[in-house]
């Protein structure tokens, strides 16, 4: 009798999750947040090279922010709006019935996108808020964000059963590369008055 429950239990199909299909709204919402964090640290550093003033500082980043949300969210909207009228397209020509539940949603594609830009936009702005004295702000964003960047590398990896320090490495590296060239630039441009 055991060993028929054993032969039952193994004849029973075993649910897999496939990562694969997780990709579209992992990626969706790790570019969104790390869109926000890189482009919102860079976009503060930029004008960090040429201005020590917190308030300047702060109201690029979130300018940044909120320009950055709103692009992520309409690029998103009109992305995922286009693929929406493409399935309905299909669907038709298929079988004549649009099957609403199985159709992708653009409004809420493009709430997603904008509050995943939010959420990492936000870590520099709060790394700089409450510091007054310039090197040091620029010390606590350079710190805040390498820590979002390594978690939000992780977190990508951990979520698509990826390589963890690779893709650690890769989007901190990016992240830096991006700050860097943005102070640099801004600080050349900043130093020779163009």
């Amino acid at each position: 009798m055991d060993q028929d429950r054993n032969m039952d239990i193994e004849k029973e199909p075993t649910t897999t999750l496939n990562y694969s299909k997780r990709a579209q709204w992992l990626r969706a919402a790790v570019l969104g947040a790390n869109d926000g964090l890189v482009s919102t640290a860079s976009l503060m550093m930029g004008v960090g090279a040429v201005k020590h003033d917190v308030k300047a500082m702060i109201l690029s980043g979130f300018a940044g922010m909120v320009a950055g949300a709103c692009s992520m969210a309409i690029g998103e909207f009109v992305s995922v709006y286009s693929q929406y009228d493409i399935e309905v397209a299909q669907m038709e020509r298929e079988s004549g019935e649009v099957e609403k539940e199985k159709l992708p949603s653009p409004l809420q594609a493009a709430a997603a996108s904008a509050l995943a830009f939010s959420a990492g936009a936000i870590v520099p702005l709060l790394a700089a808020a409450f510091v007054k004295e310039y090197r040091v702000r620029i010390i606590a964003v350079v710190a805040a964000v390498t820590v979002a960047l390594v978690a939000f590398g992780w977190l990508g990896a951990a979520l698509g059963k990826a390589p963890a320090v690779r893709s650690s490495a890769r989007v901190l590296f990016g992240g830096w590369l991006a700050m860097a060239v943005t102070f640099g630039l801004t600080k050349l441009i900043g130093l020779h008055g163009l």
